[in-house]
């Protein structure tokens, strides 16, 4: 990859301690106090707003699509953060199922349920 993916750790790590200080004032102390109503609320409403500028055109489409990106991961990470759940967890979980099938996943899925 042509840039490094520690903004996203530095991130977990700045978000992680606010959920546990709670600092006053903060947009990210105000999502957790709402919970995982209002945290879930804004990563749907930004899946939305990134599946709408993947469909725009040209340069701005693309700048406009990463931001929105960006925006959904951040408030995912937010509600990692509120669940204690790491960043390296979630990528653990994704390096568990590398290599195996998205179908054959979603297969082994509902054999359990």
């Amino acid at each position: 990859m042509p840039h490094s993916l520690d903004p996203l750790a530095r991130l977990m790590q700045t978000l992680t301690e606010r959920a546990e200080k709670r600092p006053t004032g903060s947009y990210t102390t105000k999502l957790l106090e709402g919970g995982t109503a209002k945290i879930g609320k804004k990563i749907c409403e930004e899946a939305n707003e990134l599946i709408e500028a993947a469909d725009e055109p040209g340069d701005a489409g693309r700048e406009h699509f990463i931001y929105e990106a960006g925006d959904l991961l951040f408030h995912t990470l937010v509600l990692l953060a509120h669940k204690s759940v790491n960043l390296e967890e979630v990528a653990a979980e994704l390096a568990r199922r590398e290599g195996t099938s998205g179908l054959t996943e979603k297969a082994n899925r509902e054999k359990k349920n």
